[in-house]
């Protein structure tokens, strides 16, 4: 197995419909695909889902913010009906069926949606669910909000926090450290050679995302051997570095 980890984007969204069970089964059933990433927020009633939209619109058959909608009603969508009609009725799932589905197989990238702490609580609730599966040592928590990744900290410091940065601008290194994280999540043409030296050498994980393309998963791999390549199509990957 090679170092430049394949981590599965929203499960194989490449080819089912993106933070849905089907996408991440048929991520599952790649044995070079490590980690995989997702998405959680709310329910109104406090269940953390799993779909990266603030919005059901685009993935869902529903309408609305997430965060207006009880798991009740929620989980009675169709969250893959727009991606083809082999995925009609695959529904939004729970972020703990998906924990059930991983422990043990797949080590998990969540990312909290919580801009402007949205969710006040989130961190306590999916910290506390996380360790009431046994998987504190399985996953790392990631989020934009600064806030958010603190609170993630005081509600159990065991779980490992990363920071996603997206600027061409500021030094991501600099916020890694200030908010004492040991994970970097940043998308590919953001990063350079010195910078995923700096942070390898100081112990720090690094996911590069979106990554969907030979040419680019070739680039990251030259460029360093941690860097872990984040990409919507890990059959891509297979085909890049395995030649499966």
């Amino acid at each position: 197995m090679r170092n430049n980890l394949c981590v599965a984007h929203r499960g194989f969204s490449g080819k089912a419909p993106e933070n849905t069970l089907a996408a991440i089964r048929m991520a599952l059933e790649l044995p070079y695909v490590t980690w995989m990433e997702i998405d959680v927020q709310l329910t109104r009633d406090g269940v953390p889902v799993v779909i990266h939209d603030y919005s059901l619109d685009r993935t869902t058959n529903g309408r609305g913010k997430v965060k207006n909608m009880d798991w009740s009603h929620m989980r009675l969508l169709d969250a893959g009906g727009w991606k083809g009609r082999t995925f009609q009725g695959e529904g939004v799932p729970s972020l703990e069926e998906v924990l059930d589905l991983c422990k043990g197989r797949l080590r998990l990238n969540i990312e909290l949606k919580n801009a402007g702490n949205l969710y006040p609580g989130i961190e306590k609730t999916v910290t506390a669910l996380i360790a009431s599966k046994g998987m504190q040592g399985e996953v790392v928590l990631t989020s934009f909000d600064p806030g958010t990744l603190l609170r993630c900290e005081e509600a159990d410091p065991g779980i490992r926090r990363g920071l996603i940065y997206d600027s061409r601008w500021g030094d991501p290194a600099g916020r890694v450290r200030e908010l004492g994280c040991t994970f970097l999540s940043i998308g590919f043409s953001r990063l350079t050679p010195g910078l995923a030296r700096f942070l390898s050498g100081r112990g720090v994980g690094i996911m590069a995302w979106t990554v969907n393309k030979a040419k680019e998963m070739r680039r990251l791999a030259d460029m360093h051997s941690d860097i872990m390549i984040c990409t919507n199509r890990p059959d891509i990957w297979g085909e890049t570095f395995l030649g499966k």
